[in-house]
């Protein structure tokens, strides 16, 4: 059993349809209200049905007061590094510290490849990822003189100018499966970020794949805790038990609870485009949620650190 001791965050995965316009803004307004940390949107910049994420993502900012919002992840290959680290650092002073960067190293490649991107070969989006990493990082440390300079596979940079610095330090939060990229995880990101449809065994996968991560973690001489372990979920209230997260929301908070103190997992982000569902995770799930979660931990004498 594994819990890394994270504080708990409950937030929803919104469809970033552009018609009706208003859509996915206000499922962010719902979440909000109903009390929920985060709102993430899908990035898939080739689907002209969807609305450009990080623009959506200013705009929902900008009607909302509390929640964090983030893509869910980046499609990094349409996205230069230098360029995205300004539009987060941007969105995040405008909206006084609530923007996360949820990135990805990019799929769909035929799509990508007709928006003028890079088709790249699994090996080389995780390099590509890697570097961008340390790109965005650059760009924000504003402490550090002079311009950033950076000579990789991928991408070049001369002397770029750093800044701005954002209003809080954003999580880099990468969606990972394969072992390679999850390496990459351990050593480099904040969160790791995977979507439960993506996982072939189901939450049990999430041990191997926590293992791959914190040993990759250790050998960069960092704690398996500085990586915070999320996961997009789907599910359906039912009156009935038919799976899982298939059934009442007493059966979702135990399966929800279970996979906190088994696998470590303290971000549960639901795929969600209706009121409805939205507010009953977050009334009826999250909270219990939360309680069981701090009782187990109170009787086992661990603690819950504040983060993010």
């Amino acid at each position: 059993m594994t819990d890394y001791g994270h504080d708990l965050l409950f937030g929803t995965f919104v469809t970033p349809t552009n018609h009706p316009p208003h859509q996915a803004v206000e499922q962010a307004v719902v979440a909000e209200r109903a009390g929920l940390d985060l709102v993430t949107f899908q990035d898939h910049p080739y689907v002209a049905r969807f609305h450009d994420t990080w623009t959506l993502i200013a705009y929902a900012a900008a009607r909302t007061e509390r929640i964090h919002l983030t893509a869910n992840v980046t499609n990094l290959p349409l996205r230069p590094p230098a360029v995205l680290a300004r539009s987060v650092a941007t969105a995040d002073l405008l909206s006084g510290g609530r923007i996360e960067l949820g990135l990805g190293a990019g799929g769909f490649w035929d799509p990508i490849e007709a928006m003028g991107g890079p088709r790249r070969t699994p090996g080389e989006s995780i390099v590509a990822l890697g570097e961008a990493i340390d790109i965005i990082r650059g760009i924000w440390d504003t402490e550090t003189r002079g311009g950033l300079s950076y000579e990789g596979q991928h991408y070049v940079l001369a002397g770029a100018k750093r800044g701005p610095a954002p209003a809080h330090q954003p999580g880099i939060w990468v969606g990972a499966y394969k072992p390679r990229i999850l390496r990459l995880t351990g050593r480099l990101a904040d969160g790791w970020l995977p979507s439960l449809q993506y996982l072939p065994g189901g939450v049990a996968d999430l041990a191997e794949m926590n293992e791959r991560i914190d040993g990759a973690a250790e050998s960069a001489g960092r704690s398996p805790r500085d990586v915070r372990r999320m996961l997009n979920i789907v599910g359906r209230f039912s009156t009935t038990s038919s799976g899982f997260l298939d059934g009442p929301p007493e059966q979702w908070v135990e399966e929800l609870v279970d996979t906190t103190l088994t696998y470590g997992t303290t971000g549960f982000i639901l795929a969600s485009d209706d009121t409805a569902t939205t507010e009953l995770f977050a009334h009826e799930v999250a909270p219990a949620v939360r309680d069981e979660v701090r009782r187990a931990r109170a009787s086992s004498g661990r603690t819950s650190p504040a983060s993010r």
